[in-house]
């Protein structure tokens, strides 16, 4: 019994691992879109195909991935999944070197496919590695970590491409057209680093020894999808990540526009990009918290204390050690800890508080200007933080172990809202204004209200 706690603590340590990875990758594609569209001189539309070209791959490859699981096994799956994606990392050399973005698009495309498969064996995994009761928690805590990496994605593009592109003055808070532009080569040295980094992490990973996890059984697809609550889940990922995905695309774009009147650098916004995705770190880390299996209350009141503390660290750290600034996002955070309270440690209520809340912000953030519209829009990072975990744990309820990662393969395939809302968001952004674009999210966040509140019953 001893040994196999252990071989399950090492299970969620390596996989934690794996969940920093696609973390990592998927946000620094997102919020390379700004650098991408000023380097090979793009609109909205053409810079948000960044977007389309990794999230399209999940249409497309999640139901085969959840079958190749099936049959290799996740350690097998996972390793292969590494391998994909630092191939995809060199490509990036050549892609770049020629100044080619239909080649740079290309290698995005064979990056998500690792992603894709990464993604489909680490969720069912999570799930599988304890009882039913806690996977919403688990799962809380290995998006946490996820989290993380998506806070740092966005500050190493600010560290590894855009220094060198500042004025001899240094950094100072001046408009997008008083720095030098971005051009294809800077965008070259992250990649590198990721595709050595990711090989030297394979090949660890198929030396340890991880939990064999069983998946006998009679599940196929035509099981999986006789589930209402599976099937409605998916569509409620679609939503979510199309959501969450297009306004951190759009975030660096839409705060250093006069009519917004902050007056902010490009390297500050993208400083609140990343501020917008460790709000996710935030939240995630108190879902986990509160839908663990911890009983004692005083235990839990002590962790989300640090994770406050944790809060404004983050604040102070990512915005260039700006006290106030700190102080509103650690009030924002204890906002977000209060209201997961409400949700009693359940995971479609906490969604439903949480969706509620996300619609509020984006609607303020559209019809707002200043101040206000920049940490409404920031902040909801914090309410999207337990809606895939919260969502996903709600869609495998009550099915089979043969099937979970059937299952995943099927949500996995709504992750393709990445593509499509973005995309959409470009599109009015480029007729309208970035702005108007918000009403997109507004309307995903709506479906995730709805799934939490009724969609996500079992039917029996």
């Amino acid at each position: 019994m001893k040994e196999q706690s252990n071989t399950l603590k090492v299970g969620m340590v390596f996989i934690s691992m794996i969940f920093f990875i696609f973390g990592f990758v998927t946000t620094f594609i997102i919020t390379l879109s700004d650098p991408v569209k000023e380097a090979f001189n793009l609109s909205y539309t053409q810079a948000f195909l960044v977007n389309s070209a990794f999230f399209i791959s999940y249409a497309l490859f999640s139901i085969p991935a959840g079958g190749v699981i099936k049959r290799i096994g996740y350690k097998n799956a996972i390793v292969t999944g590494l391998l994909l994606v630092s191939l995809a990392g060199f490509l990036f050399f050549p892609a770049i070197r020629t100044e080619s973005y239909l080649f740079f698009l290309g290698a995005i495309f064979i990056l998500s496919m690792g992603v894709v498969l990464l993604q489909t064996a680490a969720n069912p995994f999570v799930t599988a590695l304890g009882p039913d009761e806690t996977a919403s928690g688990r799962l809380n805590l290995t998006q946490a970590l996820n989290s993380i990496a998506t806070w740092i994605a966005p500050l190493l593009i600010v560290a590894l491409i855009l220094p060198s592109q500042l004025p001899s003055g240094g950094a100072s808070e001046t408009s997008l057209t008083e720095t030098v532009k971005v051009q294809p080569g800077d965008l070259l040295l992250p990649f590198i680093i990721i595709a050595v980094l990711v090989l030297i992490i394979a090949f660890a990973v198929w030396r340890i020894r991880l939990p064999e996890l069983s998946q006998k059984g009679q599940g196929n697809y035509k099981t999986v999808f006789k589930y209402r609550h599976m099937l409605l889940g998916a569509l409620a990922i679609f939503c979510y990540v199309g959501a969450e995905v297009g306004i951190g695309t759009a975030i660096s774009s839409y705060i250093v526009l006069p009519e917004i009147g902050v007056g902010m650098s490009r390297e500050l916004a993208l400083k609140f990009v990343g501020l917008y995705w460790a709000g996710a770190m935030i939240g995630r880390l108190f879902g986990a918290i509160e839908l663990s299996g911890i009983q004692k209350q005083k235990v839990k009141i002590a962790f989300a204390a640090i994770v406050m503390v944790w809060a404004f660290v983050v604040g102070f750290i990512t915005l260039e050690y700006s006290l106030a600034k700190a102080l509103i996002f650690f009030a924002f955070a204890i906002v977000n800890y209060l209201l997961m309270q409400l949700g009693k440690g359940k995971a479609n209520t906490a969604l439903s508080i949480f969706a509620g809340a996300a619609v509020v912000l984006a609607v303020v953030s559209m019809l707002a200007t200043g101040n206000i519209a920049l940490w409404t829009i920031v902040t909801i990072g914090l309410f999207n933080s337990i809606m895939f975990p919260n969502i996903f744990a709600l869609a495998v309820r009550t099915l089979d172990k043969s099937e979970v990662s059937l299952a995943s393969g099927v949500i996995n395939t709504l992750i393709v809202g990445g593509a499509v809302i973005p995309l959409l968001m470009g599109v009015i952004g480029d007729a309208f204004g970035i702005q108007v674009s918000f009403v997109i999210p507004v309307l995903c966040y709506l479906y995730i209200l709805y799934y939490a509140v009724s969609g996500s019953r079992v039917q029996t």
